[in-house]
């Protein structure tokens, strides 16, 4: 059974989110402050993470900003009153991984969890697709000192393992398995938000910014993840430049 932790101030939304969760067969727990919200969510393990953005104690920014500080890469759906653009930019800059504004419908919700699930555990029916679903959870992507383990959603550079959050992960993964090619922002919004039609390009480049901080020596001096100005973005096993004179 999937857990996930719902953040929010408002009983009656609490209350509705629950209700409809627990009628998907999630286990639901509940947090009403952005303090309790980091206590649980650092102290237990769960699924997904419904967080508020406007929180007593702590904004949902705070939270986001804590939880993946002690490197809980739980996938973050962030919930607001304002339809703000800048609220969602500065929601996906710190970690969160998806956005609705309130009012929404419960089946919407419950819609993207699923899609979640769906990317996370494929469907097999016959021995044969058992077969192949086992080849692809053992599947290990290597370029240079970076490993990536598709199926668990890990990452590890010299051998330590580093915390990507759930879409930074799918963009190096995107990346990696495309090496060498010039991929474009369009591309890129098309393959990993194409059910998020408030994200704008800029998006892209917010990732592209995060994900280099992280595999990266040098972000300002990238060796793995190029722009290729005019074009787009470039994955390359990174070019040992020592022996130039």
């Amino acid at each position: 059974m999937k857990r996930i932790l719902v953040v929010d101030d408002e009983p009656s939304i609490t209350t509705l989110l629950k209700y409809n969760l627990e009628k998907e067969d999630f286990s639901v727990d509940v947090a009403y402050d952005g303090v309790e919200a980091v206590e649980l969510a650092t102290s237990q393990p769960y699924d997904f993470i419904i967080l508020d953005l406007m929180l007593p104690k702590l904004s949902g920014f705070d939270v986001t900003k804590k939880l993946r500080a002690e490197k809980i890469a739980t996938p973050i759906l962030m919930l607001t009153a304002k339809d703000d653009v800048v609220d969602k930019i500065i929601g996906l800059e710190i970690g969160a991984d998806d956005y609705l504004t309130k009012p929404f419908s419960p089946r919407e919700l419950v819609a993207r969890i699923r899609a979640v699930e769906r990317r996370m555990t494929p469907y097999v029916d016959d021995s044969s697709k058992k077969a192949q679903l086992h080849d692809k959870l053992t599947e290990r992507i290597k370029v240079g000192d970076l490993t990536a383990y598709p199926d668990s959603y890990r990452i590890l550079k010299h051998g330590q393992e580093l915390a990507l959050t759930k879409k930074e992960f799918e963009l190096l993964i995107y990346f990696m398995r495309r090496m060498n090619r010039i991929i474009d922002r369009d591309e890129l919004m098309l393959a990993l938000w194409q059910d998020d039609n408030y994200y704008q390009s800029r998006t892209v480049d917010i990732h592209i910014s995060h994900l280099r901080e992280k595999i990266e020596d040098n972000p300002k001096n990238p060796k793995y993840l190029l722009t290729v100005r005019g074009f787009g973005y470039k994955f390359q096993e990174p070019v040992n430049n020592e022996k130039e004179a």
